[in-house]
């Protein structure tokens, strides 16, 4: 397959570890260039990664041959941009939160139909190797029928956190962990919420309840002011339980330089003992699956030439911005939401 020739818009933290490499070491992909304006984030660029070109707008890395781009840029922008590359004709890949608004991400999921062009929102969470595992353990029935669902993000970071053009705690880690609940468990029939609000006025401590249709629940937390983390994953079923501690390291490596090139040891996490399933209470030790961040852009290329389905659905991207604005509505109330009940 001719490599897609791919771009990058924007430079910040995440374009520059979570984007530029795993793009630049997929032999599907050829990064043709970065669009930022800053001199700055230019001459990194031009540090780690020689000879690629720095483009001042979307239209200018159009004109000089990408097919598709990726963007990285902060959350305010994301659909305006994402609507700008879609009338150039380019393919997309959004990162999180694809959208601050459901009306926001269903407009640019029709404008794609509309145009022809692939639209996948970034959601390499999927490819976790703490979530993977659980995966695998529901998809092979070892843990029986799931009845409840419980996922964190939790850090002490208060100094960090998405700032205002971010949208507060919810969008930011929500967006990772609501898609990860829809895909575990299916669509959401109703969704309670709580959070606290932040100095900068943004919310923090963020806790959703999921009711799926299916029957089961997901408990989700996100917080950067947590003392005491609580597990990554634990999942309850009629035949077992799971509890994943351990978190995925993949994004811990990138920031030291190293990406998927790195070979067989990429995505492989260290054996733990806190990693447990358990039956009638008796535990055993669980390995956790190879994390695969390096799958999203090959599936992706692929899919812009037409052998495949894109990494993620664009339409996965307005389910979770309907429950997430119906945590929003519900944190805010007090009251139970069914999502969807705004569009």
């Amino acid at each position: 397959m001719e490599p897609l020739r791919i771009g990058l818009v924007g430079y910040g933290f995440g374009g520059r570890y979570f984007h530029a490499p795993l793009i630049a070491g997929a032999p599907e992909c050829e990064l043709v260039g970065v669009v930022t304006t800053s001199d700055e984030r230019r001459a990194l660029v031009e540090s780690e990664h020689p000879g690629t070109t720095t483009y001042d707008s979307l239209a200018a890395i159009a004109a000089a041959g990408a097919e598709a781009v990726a963007i990285s840029t902060p959350a305010d922008t994301h659909s305006a941009l994402t609507d700008e590359a879609i009338g150039l004709g380019l393919a997309v890949v959004c990162d999180k939160p694809f959208a601050l608004d459901p009306a926001a991400a269903r407009r640019s999921v029709a404008l794609a139909d509309e145009q022809g062009v692939v639209l996948s929102p970034y959601q390499n969470r999927r490819w976790d190797s703490d979530f993977l595992t659980v995966r695998g353990l529901v998809d092979d029935g070892t843990l029986g029928q799931v009845s409840r669902f419980e996922s964190r993000f939790e850090r002490f970071a208060p100094q960090d956190g998405p700032g205002a053009a971010g949208g507060g705690t919810l969008l930011d880690f929500g967006a990772h962990l609501v898609d990860q609940a829809l895909v575990l468990l299916g669509p959401v029939d109703a969704v309670r919420a709580e959070w606290r609000t932040r100095d900068n006025g943004l919310d923090d401590d963020v806790f959703v309840a999921l009711q799926h249709s299916g029957g089961a629940v997901s408990h989700l937390w996100g917080s950067w002011s947590q003392h005491a983390p609580g597990p990554r994953f634990r999942v309850t079923g009629s035949s077992a339980s799971v509890v994943v501690t351990s978190a995925d390291s993949q994004e811990d490596v990138l920031i030291t330089g190293v990406g998927p090139a790195a070979g067989d040891s990429w995505g492989v996490e260290p054996p733990s003992d806190v990693d447990q399933l358990f039956v009638a209470s008796v535990p055993s030790a669980v390995t956790l699956a190879r994390g695969a961040w390096d799958t999203y852009y090959p599936a992706f290329a692929r899919a812009v030439r037409g052998e495949g389905p894109p990494p993620v659905p664009a339409a996965d991207a307005v389910a979770t911005a309907d429950v997430l604005e119906a945590a929003r509505v519900s944190a805010t109330t007090g009251e139970t939401v069914r999502p969807g009940a705004s569009a």
